[in-house]
């Protein structure tokens, strides 16, 4: 074979020759994908052959067989070589050197070998034993040596495949879900095994096996691109490397796009990500056909009259209605005998609701019929086909995969165009564990439970659908997004009153979780704000429901029980706004007996006082339903309140922040503010009120934590050198470099002080960070509200002049840049 270009090189020169041909093979900027694989194959083929001429000098009685990926031509840059050398067992010793001969040449290049050698029966048997060497039988292709022998293995071997697919095939579906299991899907991760996460290439592998059994088939459309594009980002990701890997790491994506001549790395996620999906849809299909099929062949014939007489008399396969124009057969969802998809337009949406509905996959041969036939809805939708969207957003887990089936075959961005934009977007953050269009899906899953909370249940479920959907476009994805919900609202037929709730959800779907947890609830001018963007307590509501079912679909980072009684109290605050009950003028409350207490002892003893108190969920009458997030065995720990009370000095907030970094406390949130002393007491004392949690661990005793900070109040502890050690003992692993901090002022916030809000990379010590530059900023700090999303943290500081009030405009953005400055450095 000459096709490559450079196999005669590879003939005459021997390995040297091969490693040269190859060199220039993979180096050659004109060939790539499919036709650098085929002559990569065709290169090997031609060396392996080569060498067994030379090395069988008229020896008979055997072959060498490409197996696995190499037998299908599947070779990548870095690819190993699975080969089997197959003899008649006549001359053991014979056998034994020629392999040597072929073995280390291939070793001596440094090329990764999977060898066997081994007679036809030998092969058979351990086949026989072990699956995955049946499967890289399945591939076998004759390189040299005895045809015959070549041929009649593979024989043998497709018949015992097919001869044993009742028990093989089972294993094979449980072999794919176990690695699943293990690896997760790729089409949703962010460092992705090309390989072996559900919808890679060990999937495509496995699906022309069942395809080779003859007892079911894949879906084919799409499924060779779907499998050509995984294994061109695995041949581009094996040049950016120069390693047989997998695994297409973060830092690897970018050098992978622009080998690919993609845009970007996202681009290149995107297009795994359709590939993946494209693959694990058709091993779904296949899987469920391979299901009935061993059903109905366990099923003897003498049994049939018997299980015909089960369920009512029904016979095994009868149609069972589910709606107009679709039954129920086979453990499908299918469209009836009379059913007219020309002529219904609702047909789709009404297949799609009766299927979730019915806990049902939808077929697949139906979804196809309906993507080829259905008429388009018209604008706006008939009120049937909001019904039955609503109905399929609303059937909980169900509904995820019967959208799969519509978006396999184009009818999701038929009904909704904007779709196509958030349709495989991935979402560079590790908060998340969804691409943007499966996190909508995911987030009306989670709502689907919250329809009982809520008075108007389908406007909850369109808002689930649709509150990200801005994020296929430029700038914020809220503000994006609410022009968006407008226009599909409209065109699915709510009314205009409707559509401005609609609108003022996605616009706002941030807004109650970023508050609680960023801002300082005791100011009147954080809930009044919150109050007038939302507008009507029956918005608050669907809003308050959205909000959760959005964190918990988002991933468990995102959602925990102290977040959640955060957004409570901010929500029963705005409620009683917007009731009109009367709001207090100012945020200061009165000390409570025991801050009063604390505050004493802190002035008689000079040094600081502190007390430790678990925080749980309080039980509440009128409190909803517990959410999937909630325990079952009764209320959750929302963390640790700590009080400390110490004489009013400089340098208490990086003091306490360093301290409680020390002892690996995270802090949620931190208030602090002067308390003055009982009547007839000079002075004052500076009370904290914090809400902390161990990272890992029981919470350090009280006494530790105030001799601690005893020292580092009086400068006999360095607490900067102490965290600079732990982190030098403990390296973090190199990863993605972080986008620089951002430190911004929070305009018109509050009207007491300045709102500071930092957003940067979390890290041990970043508080005590911040406190220091802070205190040599010379402003007072009145409270911190610590928020952390997966590597992010996002801190607001309330700060004051010394006297109290808030800074002017051009001393706050100064601020902002000294901060901003310190965590750059």
């Amino acid at each position: 074979m000459t096709s490559t270009g450079v196999t005669d090189e590879a003939e005459d020169s021997g390995p040297g020759g091969y490693a040269a041909a190859r060199l220039r093979l993979l180096t050659e900027g004109a060939r790539s994908g499919p036709p650098r694989r085929r002559a990569l194959a065709e290169l090997t083929d031609d060396w392996l052959a080569g060498l067994f001429g030379a090395a069988t000098e008229g020896h008979t009685g055997v072959s060498l067989v490409a197996v696995g990926g190499y037998g299908r031509g599947e070779l990548s840059p870095r690819s190993d070589l699975d080969l089997l050398l197959l003899h008649d067992g006549r001359d053991d010793k014979a056998v034994a050197a020629l392999a040597d001969r072929l073995w280390y040449p291939v070793w001596d290049l440094g090329i990764d070998l999977d060898h066997s050698v081994r007679t036809p029966q030998q092969a058979r048997k351990t086949a026989g034993e072990d699956l995955k060497v049946h499967l890289g039988l399945l591939d076998a292709r004759h390189l040299a040596g005895d045809l015959g022998l070549t041929a009649s293995l593979r024989t043998a071997v497709l018949a015992d495949w097919r001869n044993q697919a009742p028990k093989r095939l089972p294993e094979l579906r449980d072999l794919c879900a176990e690695r699943a299991e293990r690896q997760g899907e790729l089409q949703f991760l962010l460092e992705p095994d090309l390989k072996e996460a559900r919808g890679g290439l060990r999937d495509a592998t496995a699906l022309r096996a069942v395809a080779a059994s003859w007892l079911a088939d894949a879906p084919r459309e799409g499924l060779a691109e779907a499998g050509r594009r995984l294994l061109d980002v695995r041949d581009a990701l094996h040049l950016a490397t120069g390693r047989a890997t997998d695994r297409l790491a973060l830092q690897e994506q970018d050098q992978v796009a622009a080998e690919l001549g993609l845009l970007d790395a996202d681009a290149l996620l995107r297009q795994v990500y359709e590939a993946a999906r494209v693959i694990s849809y058709a091993g779904d299909v296949t899987w469920r056909e391979v299901g009935r099929v061993l059903r109905s062949r366990s099923v003897r014939p003498r049994l049939r009259a018997m299980m015909n007489g089960r369920n009512g008399g029904k016979p095994v396969g009868e149609r069972s209605p589910l709606a107009e124009g679709v039954v129920e057969q086979d453990g499908e969802a299918v469209l009836a005998r009379t059913a007219r998809p020309e002529r219904d337009p609702v047909l789709p949406l009404r297949a799609a609701a009766a299927a979730a509905q019915a806990g049902l996959p939808l077929s697949r041969h139906a979804v196809r019929r309906l993507a080829a036939t259905a008429r388009p809805l018209p604008t706006p939708w008939p009120a049937e086909a909001r019904e039955q969207l609503v109905t399929l957003l609303g059937s909980g887990r169900p509904t995820v995969q019967v959208w799969e089936a519509l978006e396999a075959e184009g009818l999701v961005t038929r009904l909704l165009p904007d779709w196509e934009r958030v349709r495989c977007r991935p979402q560079r953050n590790a908060v998340h564990l969804w691409t943007v269009d499966r996190h909508l899906i995911e987030t009306a899953v989670r709502a689907a439970g919250f329809t009982r909370r809520v008075h108007r249940p389908d406007l909850l479920l369109v808002a689930a659908l649709l509150h990200d959907i801005g994020k296929g476009w430029p700038g914020d994805h809220s503000v994006a997004g609410e022009t968006i919900a407008r226009d599909v609202a409209a065109r699915i037929g709510f009314d205009g009153a409707d559509t401005a709730v609609l609108a003022t959800l996605v616009r706002h779907h941030l807004l109650l979780v970023e508050t609680a947890t960023r801002r300082d609830l005791d100011d009147p001018a954080t809930v009044r704000a919150v109050a007038q963007a939302v507008g009507t307590e029956h918005t608050l509501e669907l809003l308050h429901a959205l909000t959760e079912a959005d964190a918990l679909a988002t991933g468990p980072a995102a959602w925990s029980s102290w977040r959640g009684s955060l957004v409570a109290d901010l929500v029963k605050r705005v409620s009683g706004v917007l009731a009109g009950e009367p709001q207090p003028e100012t945020e200061t409350a009165a000390p409570t007996a025991e801050q009063e207490r604390l505050a004493v002892e802190a002035f008689r003893t000079g040094g600081p006082v502190l007390a430790l108190r678990a925080q749980t969920e309080p039980p509440a009458e009128s409190a909803p339903a517990p959410s999937p997030s909630s325990s079952a065995d009764g209320p959750e720990p929302l963390g640790v309140e700590l009080l400390i009370a110490v004489p009013d000095q400089a340098g208490v907030l990086p003091a306490v922040a360093g301290v409680l970094a020390m002892h690996r406390l995270t802090v949620r949130t931190a208030e602090l503010r002067s308390v003055p002393l009982p009547d007839g007491v000079k002075g004052s004392v500076l009370l904290l009120d914090w809400r902390v949690a161990a990272q890992y661990g029981s919470l350090p005793q009280a006494a530790r934590l105030r001799a601690d900070l005893v020292r580092a109040l009086d400068g006999t502890l360095d607490i900067a050198a102490r965290l600079a050690e732990r982190d030098a003992a403990h390296p973090r692993r190199r990863g993605v470099e972080p986008p620089p901090p951002r430190v911004t002022v929070a305009p018109a916030a509050s009207r007491l002080a300045t709102v500071i809000e930092v957003r940067a990379q979390d890290a041990p010590g970043l508080l005590f960070r911040l406190g220091r530059a802070l205190e040599a900023a010379g402003v007072r700090v009145r409270s911190a509200h610590v928020s952390t999303l997966g590597a992010n943290a996002v801190d607001a500081f309330y700060v004051t002049r010394g006297e109290g009030v808030p800074l002017p405009g051009d001393e706050a953005a100064s601020l902002a840049r000294e901060l901003e400055e310190s965590l750059r450095g």
